[in-house]
């Protein structure tokens, strides 16, 4: 009989590490090898209980015949009743009839109070991590201990699964943290409240984008090189419902049209001499996501054709491929072109041009929101001190040059004019002098965008009425009484000078 009891018991062993094997759900697998052992060796009414990391107390997970109970349904203190004793003493408890003990409380209901009682802990070392108990069917009592021996063996194969999957649980969690964290930190990079300007125009382009983000219509972002067109198709791709797939961006421009078509439909293995594999193309990786196709308005009018059937049907060909692939990718492209006069004169297509041009960003120009410099200049000193691994501020009379150029170049040109007068200067204080040095000159936009020449006399007097401003406070009035003008007269010079007045 033992022996029988032996062979069954090795085969119910094996059948139990499959079990525990399949699956990290442990209150799955723990009512799995209730069955099991129930079903194969007579061990009924089973119950497996473990102790929550950071805690004292016993949660049961599984109970032989009650596959709907809920963890945290049912605790134990330690000591409390006999399934709390096992816990509290961290060895086997063996009890020849389970009512003979007086710590046998009956709460859970589903003991038969004849039968002998067997509770084994789970064990990490000298750690408990829970308590498996059951009842043999037989009451034999010189086969007990061989009962007992069996279900240690069992809560072994369980320790290792529990251990497997708090470990396995740890690690998810820390990937969800460096998630969260990750995400926190695109969308601070990528956030509207990320993008400098206070001015105007920019309050239109955050409006757009803010509404236009929401959906899935394609956005053609037009503007000047260097007005910062990438990032507004940041902000709209991190603000989307698509914020979760990835942001594929191309740069059309920088690649031959032979190359470019490969770089965005993908190839098969073999299409061309070095296709030595198949390769997805920029399409296929952006699927579910958005891909920001930037300087579109450089591609020729060969590709425009393949790439208006991409856009219409939302499928594509790999180079030196048959099969259809059907791809979901929202298109945000841009361009510093005139597009309306390339469709005009045949260089660009004009059905292309339309479905590209759902929704339109103009990106203004920097002259276009002089009073946004001192926000950028600052922040891009910032990125160069960074780089030079020291401080660097700027003097108020530096900013003030800076708002009087018209900047063709815009915030790359802005972002040059900075370094190099960082580089120039010895302490890290960018004055006047150093942003004079760069090349740039001291004008003031006039009203209708024209530069204006300011000669020495204004200049000298347009630094006067700031001193007086900045010492006042720039409450005007002040001013006014230092340099024993009106208000109405420091009004005048104010808007004749082109003063940018601080509000405090």
């Amino acid at each position: 009989m033992l022996q029988a009891i032996l062979v069954g018991e090795l085969e119910t062993l094996f059948l139990v590490s499959q079990v525990l094997s399949k699956s990290l759900n442990l209150q799955e697998t723990l009512s799995k090898v209730m069955e099991v052992l129930d079903d194969r060796v007579g061990l009924e009414r089973g119950l497996v209980g473990l102790v929550p990391p950071d805690q004292n107390e016993l949660v049961i997970y599984a109970l032989c015949g009650v596959p709907d109970l809920e963890a945290g349904d049912i605790r134990y203190q330690p000591g409390e009743g006999v399934v709390g004793e096992v816990m509290r003493r961290g060895s086997s408890l063996i009890l020849h009839k389970i009512t003979d003990d007086p710590r046998f409380l009956g709460r859970l209901g589903i003991y038969d109070t004849k039968r002998p009682f067997i509770g084994v802990p789970i064990l990490s070392g000298d750690e408990v991590l829970g308590v498996f108990a059951a009842q043999p069917s037989s009451s034999h009592r010189e086969l007990l201990g061989e009962r007992a021996r069996f279900l240690e063996m069992v809560a072994n194969l369980i320790g290792q699964s529990v251990r497997l999957s708090r470990e396995v649980e740890r690690e998810r969690k820390a990937l969800r943290e460096e998630r969260d964290q990750l995400k926190r930190t695109v969308r601070g990079q990528f956030g509207f409240d990320n993008i400098i300007g206070h001015s105007f125009p920019m309050r239109q382009v955050f409006e757009q984008v803010r509404q236009v983000a929401k959906w899935n219509t394609t956005v053609l972002i037009r503007g000047e090189t260097g007005t910062g067109k990438e990032l507004i198709a940041n902000s709209i791709h991190y603000n989307s419902p698509r914020a979760r797939g990835p942001f594929v961006k191309l740069n059309c421009a920088a690649l031959p049209e032979n190359l470019l078509e490969s770089e965005l439909f993908g190839h098969e293995k073999g299409a061309f001499t070095g296709a030595v594999s198949q390769r997805q193309g920029r399409f296929e990786q952006a699927d579910k996501g958005t891909l920001f196709l930037d300087e579109i308005g450089e591609v020729s009018a060969g590709f425009q054709a393949k790439l208006l059937r991409v856009l219409q049907e939302g499928e594509l060909e790999r180079v030196g491929g048959s099969r259809t692939i059907k791809i979901n990718v929202r298109v945000v492209a841009a361009t510093h072109r005139d597009l309306e006069a390339d469709v005009e004169q045949g260089l660009f297509r004009e059905d292309l041009y339309y479905r590209l041009n759902v929704m339109p960003i103009f990106m203004p120009t920097l002259r276009e929101r002089l009073e946004d410099v001192p926000d950028i200049a600052n922040f891009l000193l910032n990125k160069i001190a960074t780089a030079q691994e020291r401080p660097l501020s700027i003097t108020d009379s530096a900013l003030r040059v800076l708002m009087h150029h018209s900047w063709p170049g815009n915030v790359r040109e802005l972002e040059n004019c900075l370094e190099r007068a960082a580089v120039m200067s010895e302490d890290g204080i960018i004055d006047r002098d150093q942003v004079l040095l760069t090349g740039i000159d001291e004008q003031v936009m006039g009203s209708h965008g024209g530069q204006i020449d300011l000669g020495d006399d204004n200049l000298d007097e347009r630094e006067r009425v700031i001193a007086a401003l900045e010492q006042a406070g720039w409450v005007q009035a002040k001013a006014a009484r230092l340099l024993g003008m009106t208000p109405r007269q420091i009004s005048y010079r104010i808007q004749t000078l082109n003063i940018r007045v601080k509000q405090l």
